[in-house]
């Protein structure tokens, strides 16, 4: 019966894994706020629409995308941006692309995303998503990511006791000993499958509330489209354009 502490340890880090991500899972459903659209509203503006569906990359993406078509900004699919036309206020998102563009007025798209992505303007719309109970909050997002490396550390960890435990015994009583592992096997490999479909496309940002309002947007709009959709809704210049 040496297997027994390795089944019981198997249990412990199994379940304790699958309770930490359902948690978290649970807190990041919660509605933090109100769920309405712009000032008060019930729709969603393109930048918000982009949040929710794809996060801060994508309403940076949006961003590009809007100035190259209004000709302030050229995406070159070699992977470059070129600033056309500085001059104009603009607003915060677009003042984003140009500071981190930077003076010279040509910088490769991969540099410029991440950068628009962390601006301070892009933070006060994902502040306000949350507030208004459209979006998932940093932390719970943080927390949810944490709860799935549990759980996925929990299966290998079975995996590995439970392959051990089995050569512990003789070949004849190995059916018990691995009927026993295959429920904390089982229950971990099914949260990592759901936790793979539900966090999948937008579900990542996006509230119930907020999903529901994105999935009542018309995709008849190119940028709308893309807000939603991604570089999928794009023609191939601007995908390649886009791509990391």
């Amino acid at each position: 019966m040496l297997w027994v502490p390795l089944l019981l340890v198997a249990y412990v880090v199994a379940g304790t894994g699958c309770v930490r991500a359902c948690r978290a899972a649970l807190a990041a459903a919660r509605p933090h706020g109100t769920a309405t659209g712009p000032s008060g509203g019930t729709g969603l503006t393109v930048c918000e629409a982009a949040y929710l569906a794809g996060g801060p990359l994508r309403v940076a993406d949006l961003t590009l995308v809007s100035m190259h078509r209004a000709h302030r900004l050229l995406l070159a699919r070699t992977g470059w941006a070129t600033v056309l036309d500085a001059g104009g206020a603009g607003d915060a998102w677009e003042r984003a692309v140009l500071e981190a563009v930077g003076p010279e007025g040509q910088s490769p798209v991969p540099a410029v995303r991440p950068v628009v992505a962390a601006a301070d303007s892009v933070r006060r719309l994902a502040r306000d998503l949350v507030a208004r109970g459209l979006a998932v909050s940093e932390e719970c997002l943080k927390e949810v990511e944490a709860g799935m490396r549990a759980v996925r550390a929990g299966f290998l960890s079975t995996l590995l006791l439970g392959t051990t435990a089995a050569l512990l015994v003789p070949g004849s009583e190995r059916a018990p000993v691995v009927a026993a592992f295959s429920l904390p096997l089982l229950g971990s490999g099914l949260c990592l499958l759901i936790g793979r479909i539900e966090v999948h496309p937008y579900t990542r940002w996006a509230s119930p509330a907020g999903q529901r309002l994105l999935s009542g947007l018309s995709p008849a709009d190119p940028l709308t489209a893309f807000a939603v959709r991604g570089p999928a809704a794009l023609e191939p210049e601007l995908r390649a354009a886009l791509r990391d």
